[in-house]
């Protein structure tokens, strides 16, 4: 149990660390010069406006971890598409489905990463494809869904800013050293400190707003939540849900892992989902644990309390424009599909390459 407990410290401080990197980089101007920039190469297109703005979404989300997404870029693809209702749903969705591709896109990846045995590198490989399919599937998903406000053409604004190098200097270093293996909250740490203090200095952003991007007692909250979960993990009941879990690499199996995590995440959030299922599935295998990781990141999207992004991205400026009513109908259309072949691509691929 303590060895759980010092994984999820370690991962929330990891976390602490990369949301002050990413209020620096918003303070420092970087999301506001790529909003800009996605909205100019659109050419007033809304079909090329939400295209670049899934693309740059899942980017955001495999580099800066899903809340990112769904706090600091959602105000930004709001203001580049005109208040629409897409972006919003955009951000929300791909926060969680992009977050598949590297071990630090999201606290749940960090907390099965070592029972996958895979170095950074190899899990980036074995998830990549899903990623990409991920992707791909909620554009199609945003596209049909919101197929009568992308009819009407998008207004271009003037130049935008230059997108600011330092920033994205410190990002490619930060991957570098995550991919390099150091220690994922060491390196976060040294790039919050890289990129917070240019910007203390230039007074683009205070202490207060790093302190509030940190979000610390929410950090103690999960961190208390997840010894909770972790001593049910061992009682009876804890047992009980992870011998749900099925075992073995074949599709019916992966896919009944994945379906098993997206219909626990959706109750009770995947932070817990993930504790108490990753006992079981780190004795199923490596494909078991990735498929697992496909339903409690593609499958936070059935609920509202799916993903502790969602929770955040509903206080933040989506409320605007957005409604639990159409996310939930998004959702159950969409999500169980979604997972179904996300997973298939994972089995397929391991099939192929393991």
């Amino acid at each position: 149990m303590l060895h759980d407990l010092r994984a999820l410290a370690e991962a929330l401080g990891f976390l602490v660390a990369i949301a002050v990197v990413a209020r620096a980089c918003a303070d420092a101007g970087l999301f506001d010069a790529l909003g800009a920039r996605t909205r100019l190469l659109a050419r007033g297109s809304a079909s090329a406006l939400l295209a670049l703005a899934v693309l740059l979404a899942a980017l955001v989300t495999a580099v800066l971890s899903l809340d990112a997404t769904a706090v600091l870029l959602t105000p930004v693809l709001l203001a580049a598409a005109g208040r629409r209702r897409w972006p919003a749903y955009t951000t929300v969705r791909l926060a969680n489905s992009a977050s598949l591709l590297l071990p630090v896109s999201n606290l749940t990846n960090l907390l099965m990463f070592s029972a996958t045995g895979l170095g950074f590198a190899a899990f980036a490989g074995a998830m990549a494809p899903v990623w990409l399919v991920a992707v791909a599937g909620e554009y199609l998903v945003l596209r049909w869904w919101f197929r009568d406000e992308l009819g009407h053409p998008q207004s271009v604004h003037e130049e935008p800013p230059p997108v600011p190098r330092y920033p994205l200097a410190v990002l490619v270093a930060l991957l570098l050293g995550l991919g390099a293996g150091t220690t994922p909250w060491a390196v976060a740490t040294v790039a919050a400190v890289l990129v917070g203090v240019p910007t203390l200095v230039r007074r683009a952003s205070s202490w207060r707003d790093l302190l509030h991007a940190a979000n610390l007692p929410m950090a103690l909250i999960v961190l208390g939540w997840g010894m909770l979960v972790t001593w049910f993990s061992r009682t009876p009941a804890g047992s009980f849900v992870g011998d749900l879990l099925p075992r073995g690499d074949s599709w019916v199996a992966l896919v009944g892992a994945a379906l098993l995590a997206m219909l626990l995440a959706g109750i009770v959030n995947n932070l817990p989902a993930t504790l108490v299922l990753l006992p079981a599935a780190a004795l199923a295998g490596p494909a078991t644990v990735l498929a697992v990781l496909v339903g409690v990141g593609v499958g936070a999207n059935l609920t509202i309390v799916g993903s502790l992004a969602n929770l955040l991205w509903w206080r933040s400026a989506a409320r605007e424009v957005a409604s639990l009513a159409t996310f939930h109908r998004l959702a159950v259309t969409t999500t169980p599909l979604l997972v179904v072949v996300c997973t298939t691509v994972l089995w397929a691929w391991t099939s192929l390459v393991w």
